[in-house]
């Protein structure tokens, strides 16, 4: 039945052929008693186009969100969470635009890594180290190069870019705290062994650890990946580091278009349980720096309380660090200027956005520790 409305609403299948090959399909899965039950449905959604059914349910919509919600796909509470976010950037009227992107397909990316591999044409906009997957399979290009040039998204590529490329320091010590699955650690590594700067990774779930380590198999040097809860090797290692990357769990909200089936296995109650981990690992990253040294604090994920929520909490709490720019650090390693809206608060956060960049909704906080 969902195949066979998506052929009715959303291709050019002729509507009788749609019908008669859903309801043989119904037979075939059910029995014969499903053929009167699946013709009449579908014939009864044919008399109608999308924009009409789509009316329809507008119509039976109890607010405006509850409308936008039902028509895009997205539960009504993410649909709350992706305005408000919006909204803090004087952009609320993009809100319908950034729901169609979450529905979009999008383009694959490519890595090529710093010192190892050059980026090919065609380049991507922003990123320095960014290029477009050639049309197929992108995974030969990935073996034939040693994994010096991988599949990641754009955004992911420039928030540990802005990180790395902060006027580094020879003999410097990085961190990547929360390292799985290994894309931005890879980005990293290369960015380090450019540097002449030292890289550590961590990951607490051993078979994302393993893939890290994979991730790292271009690198020439070796660089330890530790299995261990971020919070624990962060308050181990007191005044240790330089600049820690904190890509913390999240939502995901953020790559909606990658993994559309995210949004109805997420509810309220996860970014709660989640908020606590991320104000827990940004804390503790914050001690294991070295006075002046810099933590990058990440999510792949807009929401409000995944993003300047736990900045501002930090930020309430601690009375040793200063927010940087995150805004000004991307902008530096960007090809073209990015379009950053300024937040009417004053955080001088960054969020990247699928509908405005064409990357994940990836956010950026810099905090140097004092």
């Amino acid at each position: 039945l969902r195949l066979g409305a998506h052929q009715l609403l959303a291709t050019r299948v002729a509507p009788h052929a749609a019908v008669n090959e859903s309801v043989e399909l119904a037979r075939r899965s059910s029995g014969r008693s499903a053929t009167g039950f699946a013709n009449a449905v579908l014939r009864r959604i044919s008399r109608n186009d999308l924009d009409g059914w789509l009316d329809q349910v507008r119509a039976l919509a109890r607010s405006d969100d509850e409308a936008i919600g039902w028509t895009s796909s997205h539960p009504v509470w993410i649909v709350r969470a992706m305005r408000r976010a919006l909204r803090a950037e004087g952009r609320e009227h993009e809100l319908e635009e950034l729901l169609a992107a979450d529905n979009a397909s999008p383009s694959v990316t490519m890595a090529a890594l710093t010192g190892l591999a050059e980026p090919r044409s065609p380049r991507t906009r922003f990123s320095p180290i960014g290029f477009r997957a050639p049309s197929g399979d992108p995974e030969p290009l990935v073996r034939s190069s040693g994994g010096a040039m991988r599949v990641q998204d754009e955004g992911s590529q420039l928030v540990a870019l802005a990180l790395a490329r902060r006027a580094p320091v020879a003999g410097e010590r990085w961190l990547d705290l929360c390292a799985g699955p290994g894309g931005k650690t890879a980005v990293l590594a290369a960015e380090a062994r450019n540097a002449s700067a030292l890289l550590e990774a961590n990951e607490v779930i051993p078979a994302r650890a393993g893939l890290v380590r994979r991730a790292l198999e271009a690198i020439p040097e070796t660089i330890e990946v530790h299995e261990r809860d971020g919070r624990d090797l962060a308050s181990e290692n007191a005044g240790a580091f330089d600049r820690i990357l904190v890509d913390a769990p999240c939502t995901g909200l953020g790559a909606l278009r990658r993994r559309p089936e995210a949004r109805w296995r997420k509810s309220p109650q996860d970014v709660a349980d989640l908020v606590e981990v991320q104000t827990g690992l940004l804390d503790r990253a914050i001690d294991a720096l070295k006075p002046g040294g810099v933590v990058a604090y990440v999510t792949c994920s807009p929401h409000p309380a995944e993003t300047t929520g736990v900045v501002r909490e930090i930020l309430d709490r601690r009375d040793d660090v200063t927010l940087l720019d995150a805004a000004a650090s991307l902008q530096a390693v960007a090809r073209e200027p990015l379009d950053l809206a300024e937040r009417a608060d004053g955080l001088t956060t960054a969020q990247l956005w699928p509908h405005r960049h064409g990357t994940d909704a990836m956010f950026l906080a810099l905090i140097e520790r004092q």
